[in-house]
């Protein structure tokens, strides 16, 4: 049962990180340590500074 437990979990990580889910939990996270008398933003706010910082400071790539 324990391995199954432990495989569970490994598999919610995964898919959490993959999907960005945990990126949202680790940055509300730095935000109420750095600004703890500041709400977090929604993760619909989140989104949009993200957006709004990937187009400000766009990074060329190579193939």
């Amino acid at each position: 049962m324990r391995v199954v437990v432990r495989w569970a979990r490994a598999v919610r990580w995964y898919l959490r990180e993959l999907t960005g889910e945990a990126e949202y939990d680790r940055y509300c996270e730095r935000h109420r340590r750095h600004h703890p008398l500041a709400p977090a933003p929604t993760r619909r706010e989140y989104e949009a500074l993200r957006s709004r910082h990937r187009e400000d400071h766009a990074q060329s790539r190579c193939c």
